[in-house]
């Protein structure tokens, strides 16, 4: 049957009003059921939290529910369409973890896009809850968001556009290494092609586990020194690599190489690109809805491992592989705060977790009843 999936998702979303609801986990069907649920008996509870903060985790939602926030500045790849176009991701999101991992989650859309006062609104909502999911902030000031929050929540804040992404790309690369020959492939020639904020976090999380050899580019070809108007992370990335002092196109990037990672725009890495790599190369293509090189133009290049963000091709890289794991590890155990060493170990789980490793099978399916409590357990 052919769908016509763009139809059927206004029509799903019409007919529920949404994809999420509240619900209770006790009964209110008595006089004595709403005064152990409210008053008179709510106020102990009160009292008790109030002696004790600790106790919101025992006595409240708070133990498991996350908020999903979003300013609508960068809404899949549709761009800044803000807060009320962002709800139907942010209540998809709050499905997801619901639906795999039993975690409750809200969509927090705000109506600004300004730095602080997305921190400091944050900060003012997270009493309520266990975890923050930052969500479609655009780049840079997603990286300030996130670094700011860490730093003055008690509770685990993880923008996923950045690290679900890096973290599902790493396990895939560590299995697409595998399935052509390279082993581990430390050594290996690595492009990443777009540097915003999946494409940092990508660099970083592949730089702190082990990788070296890598050149960024954007849309103004190879990310060297002597550009100007460099971002701070982009320096940052540069003085990690071990390419040093190379200028030129992106096509001057990908000659010689053996990995290609975009998460940039539909197009951008032709046929005779992929033909200028490395034999059995690996490529990622990421932009969504199309990606940097179509599955079958590739597989025509002599690229021995392909993998989208698409569900209708094989090796789909999908934040939803992680992130639903990774909130309820972090919740669960009560961790604090999130470490870029969490990301490599839930990497390294997500890739050990492969059955059966082929060419066009690097990654768990998403739908695997066990995946959740992997991730979750390898940030215990």
């Amino acid at each position: 049957m052919n769908h016509d999936f763009n139809q059927e998702a206004l029509e799903l979303h019409a007919k529920g009003h949404g994809k999420i609801e509240t619900g209770l986990k006790v009964p209110l069907t008595t006089r004595e059921d709403l005064s152990r649920a409210y008053s008179p008996g709510v106020g102990k509870v009160v009292q008790e939290i109030a002696r004790d903060p600790s106790l919101a985790r025992e006595y409240t939602l708070k133990r498991n529910t996350v908020a999903i926030v979003s300013d609508g500045s960068a809404i899949l790849g549709l761009g800044n369409l803000g807060a009320l176009a962002a709800i139907p991701v942010m209540e998809g999101k709050a499905a997801i973890l619901k639906s795999f991992a039993g975690v409750d989650a809200f969509p927090i859309c705000l109506d600004t896009q300004d730095a602080e006062e997305i921190i400091k609104a944050v900060k003012q909502l997270a009493p309520v809850f266990g975890a923050v999911n930052l969500e479609d902030i655009a780049a840079p000031k997603c990286f300030e968001i996130e670094e700011r929050l860490r730093r003055e929540l008690s509770i685990p804040v993880m923008h996923d556009d950045q690290w679900g992404t890096a973290t599902v790309v790493l396990g895939g690369l560590i299995n697409a290494l595998k399935v052509t020959g390279r082993g581990e492939g430390k050594d290996v020639k690595i492009v990443i092609n777009g540097v915003g904020s999946a494409g940092v976090a990508i660099a970083r999380i592949l730089l702190a586990y082990g990788f070296g050899n890598i050149l960024f580019c954007d849309s103004k070809g190879i990310i060297h020194a002597n550009r100007e108007e460099l971002t701070k992370e982009k320096l940052e990335l540069i003085s990690k690599s071990t390419l040093k002092g190379f200028e030129g196109t992106l096509a001057q990037a990908v000659s010689g190489a053996d990995v290609f990672i975009g998460v940039s725009k539909a197009g951008a890495l032709t046929k005779e690109m992929a033909e200028s790599m490395n034999s059995e190369s690996i490529v990622f293509a990421l932009a969504n809805p199309i990606p940097e090189i179509l599955p079958e133009v590739a597989y025509e290049a002599g690229v021995g491992v392909i993998a989208t963000g698409r569900s209708d091709y094989p090796n789909q890289l999908n934040n939803s592989l992680i992130f639903p794991g990774l909130f309820k590890g972090m919740l669960e155990n009560n961790i604090k705060q999130f470490e870029i060493e969490m990301f490599t170990k839930a990497a390294l789980a997500l890739a050990s977790h492969v059955q059966d490793l082929k060419k066009d099978s690097i990654l768990p399916n998403m739908f695997d009843k066990e995946l959740v409590a992997v991730i979750a357990r390898s940030v215990e």
